[in-house]
């Protein structure tokens, strides 16, 4: 088998993060390949109802539920969602911390802002004044 420069590959039982319309931000998986453009997703534990989904409106995930039948049922899939804790993987993964922090920090206000930037102020000159005095030694 040859690896080309991708990694992820669109596949049956791959987990995707929609990224575009009424469901962008939820997950869903890939339950059957309709053409070179649009895959058939499914997200019964996320809210995603089963419908065609272009492939630019997609990211693919590394999270693969493997040996997943092709359009498989919504309540069998919902079992193998949960038996795999997908969910609870993909909220271990640096990628969804990221965008739970970006959302934490849009929603901060005008006063929230200014403290933490005075608390990384004190974290800065404590730090700063640590390594002075490392130095000195």
């Amino acid at each position: 088998m040859v690896q080309g420069t991708f990694k992820r590959q669109v596949e049956v039982g791959r987990v995707v993060l929609i990224n575009h319309g009424a469901d962008a931000g939820k997950l869903a998986v890939i339950v059957d390949i309709i053409d070179h453009n649009r895959a058939l997703i499914d997200g019964p534990t996320t809210g995603v109802a089963r419908q065609a989904f272009p492939y630019r409106r997609l990211v693919l995930t590394p999270i693969v539920l493997k040996k997943l039948p092709r359009s498989i049922g919504q309540s069998a899939l919902k079992k193998a969602l949960e038996k795999s804790d997908v969910v609870a993987a993909w909220n271990k993964t640096a990628w969804a911390k990221k965008i739970e922090q970006r959302k934490i920090r849009t929603s901060l206000s005008d006063f929230d802002r200014f403290k933490l930037n005075k608390l990384k102020n004190k974290r800065r000159f404590a730090l700063a004044s640590t390594v002075k005095a490392a130095k000195k030694q």
